[in-house]
C-alpha cells in the first residue's frame, strides 16, 4: 500500500485539520506543511494502546530522548548524549524560550530568507531585533551576508538556522555548517538549528546534524518527529545542547509537551524507519511528477533545486502575475505566497507535494487555468 495514496474525495471526507478546513471545499489545499499520509502503524498501535489503557497523563520525556538518540546514531552516525537533551512543547516554542533565555533584551536574531515564516513571527513575539542574511541566488548560505549580519547583531545575539531549509529544500553541506560555526564563534553568536525536516532528505543527498560537527559545540539544535511522521497535531520536541554549552532553560518549560505525542514519536523513532524509507521514495516520485506536470502545463514556472522536505519553491515571475498565489487561489488551488518566507519573493509560491498523485495532477491543471 502506498503512503501517499488517498484520493481528493477521501481526503475531503476524512480530514478535519486546518489544511482541509481553512478554505472552501472546492479549493485544493497544497499550502501548509502537513502531508496527506496513511499513518505509520507502530505509531497508531502505540497511541491507541495508551488511550485504551487510560495512559493519558503528563508527559515523561526520557523514553523519547533515548529513542531519538538511537535513531540519530543509525541514520546519521550522530552520537547524542541524552544528558544534553531537554524536552520542549514543540520546535518553535522551544526556540522562543531559547531566545528569551539566551538573547538579552535589545539583542538581535539573524535569519536567512527565504526561510520558514514562523521564524519572523516568533522573533517578533520575543521583541528582539530581526536581522537578515539572505541566501544566495542559488539558495545556499551566504558567508558574506552572514558575516555582515553577525557583526551588526553583536555578541550575545542568535542565528536561527533552518537545516534543511524550508521552503527551498536546500540541504546545507558540512563545509557550509562549519563556516556558520566559525563565524558564530568569531562574533559571539548562538546558533540554534531547526532540524525538523532532517529525516526527509532525498536519496543521494547527505544531511549533516549541526551539532555533529566538533566546531558547533556552542550551538543548540531542536528536533521533532512531527513533520517526518505527519504528527503535527501531537506536539513535542527535543532541545539538544552542544558539548560546550547548555540549553539554559528552566525545567518548567518541559511541562507543555503532550504525553501522547511523546508516546507517538517514541514509537516512530524506534519502529517507524521502514515507513519513513517508503515515504522518502514516494516523495521523490511526487516531486518528479510535479516537475513533469509543470513542464507540460506551466513551462514558464521554474522550480528551485531541492534535496529535502515535501515542499517545492516555485518561481512564477515569467507568468507576469502581480500575485501568483492569489491568482492560483482564484483558480481553486491554495499555495503559500513567497512573501511569507522572504519579503522580496513576490513572484514565488510554496507548493506542498506531500500528497497523492491525483491531488497534484488536479492542482497543476487548475493552476494552468
Amino acid at each position: 500500500m502506498q503512503i501517499l495514496s488517498a484520493s481528493l474525495d477521501e481526503l475531503r471526507a476524512t480530514r478535519s485539520s486546518v489544511k482541509w478546513r481553512l478554505y472552501p471545499e472546492d479549493v485544493i489545499p497544497v499550502w501548509v506543511a502537513e502531508m496527506d499520509t496513511q499513518p505509520c502503524q507502530p505509531v497508531v498501535d502505540a497511541v491507541t494502546a495508551a488511550v485504551s489503557r487510560g495512559d493519558t497523563g503528563y508527559a515523561w520525556g526520557p523514553p523519547l530522548v533515548e529513542a531519538f538518540a538511537g535513531f540519530a546514531a543509525r541514520r546519521w552516525g550522530w552520537e547524542v548524549d541524552p544528558a544534553r537533551v531537554m524536552q520542549v512543547p514543540d520546535v518553535m516554542l522551544g526556540i522562543e524560550q531559547v531566545i528569551q533565555a539566551r538573547v538579552p533584551v535589545g539583542g538581535s536574531v539573524v535569519v536567512s530568507p527565504p526561510v520558514y515564516d514562523s521564524f519572523f513571527g516568533f522573533v517578533a513575539s520575543t521583541r528582539r531585533r530581526l536581522l537578515e542574511a539572505p541566501l544566495t541566488a542559488e539558495h545556499r548560505l551566504d558567508p558574506e551576508a552572514l558575516a555582515l549580519a553577525f557583526e551588526e547583531a553583536g555578541m550575545g545575539s542568535a542565528y536561527l538556522l533552518c537545516n534543511p531549509q524550508n521552503p527551498t529544500g536546500t540541504v546545507h553541506t558540512a563545509d557550509e555548517l562549519r563556516m556558520v560555526a566559525a563565524l558564530a564563534q568569531e562574533h559571539g553568536i548562538l546558533v540554534v538549528s531547526d532540524e525538523i525536516h532532517a529525516p526527509l532528505v532525498q536519496a543521494g543527498s547527505t544531511f549533516t546534524p549541526y551539532l555533529s560537527l566538533p566546531e558547533a559545540g556552542r550551538g543548540l539544535a531542536v528536533v521533532s518527529g512531527s513533520k517526518t511522521w505527519n504528527l503535527a497535531g501531537l506536539k513535542t520536541a527535543l532541545l539538544v545542547a552542544g558539548h560546550q554549552t547548555s540549553h539554559g532553560l528552566h525545567e518548567v518549560v518541559t511541562h507543555g509537551a503532550q504525553h501522547l505525542a511523546v508516546i507517538a514519536q517514541t514509537a516512530a523513532y524506534d519502529h517507524g524507519e521502514a515507513w519513513l524509507d517508503q515515504l522518502v521514495g514516494e516523495l521523490a516520485e511526487r516531486r518528479a511528477l510535479l516537475l513533469d506536470l509543470l513542464g507540460e502545463h506551466l513551462p514558464e514556472v521554474a522550480v528551485a533545486p531541492s534535496e529535502a522536505t515535501y515542499l517545492a519553491w516555485l518561481d512564477c515571475s515569467a507568468l507576469g502575475l502581480d500575485d501568483p498565489a492569489a491568482t492560483f487561489l482564484e483558480r481553486g488551488v491554495a499555495v503559500v505566497p513567497g512573501t511569507r518566507y522572504d519579503p522580496r519573493a513576490t513572484s514565488w509560491v510554496r507548493f506542498n507535494f506531500g500528497t497523492s498523485a491525483e491531488v497534484i495532477r488536479e492542482a497543476v491543471r487548475r493552476m494552468a487555468g
